[in-house]
């Protein structure tokens, strides 16, 4: 039986204000809220991916789980279709999220880049950049 990495399953920020993050990822992102633990984590399904978001203070410790966390900004792109990515720019700045860059790529697709309340650098991106055919 041949082994071959499907994807990726999670992918993991750390915000200082779970409220917060969970206020821009929900209702500025629209992503769908999955679950939390009060003052550790909330988590969000994203495609059939999940974006989680952790107090890096309560998962420093580990417990159930081995402990892990992270200091500074992390990031994270989100994949939408290129054709998408104006109104997608509009929508932001009509919420009060900064664009800090827009990117026309050389092999083709855009990406806008943001940061999450946490200071989070987030990126919308077309899947062409990285010559993928979907991924949205």
């Amino acid at each position: 039986m041949a082994m071959k990495i499907r994807g990726v399953l999670e992918t993991c920020l750390y915000v200082d204000n779970l409220e917060a993050a969970r206020d821009f990822y929900e209702s500025v992102l629209g992503l769908e809220f999955h679950s939390e633990q009060p003052g550790r984590h909330c988590f969000f399904r994203c495609g059939n991916q999940m974006l989680l978001l952790f107090r890096p203070e309560a998962s420093h410790t580990g417990g159930e789980l081995p402990p892990h966390g992270a200091v500074g900004p992390g990031h994270v792109a989100f994949a939408v279709p290129d054709e998408e990515l104006d109104a997608w720019r509009d929508h932001l700045e009509s919420q009060g999220v900064a664009i800090e860059l827009s990117v026309g790529w050389p092999h083709g697709g855009r990406s806008l880049y943001f940061r999450d309340p946490a200071g989070n650098s987030l990126e919308l991106a077309s899947p062409q950049i990285w010559q993928l055919v979907s991924g949205t």
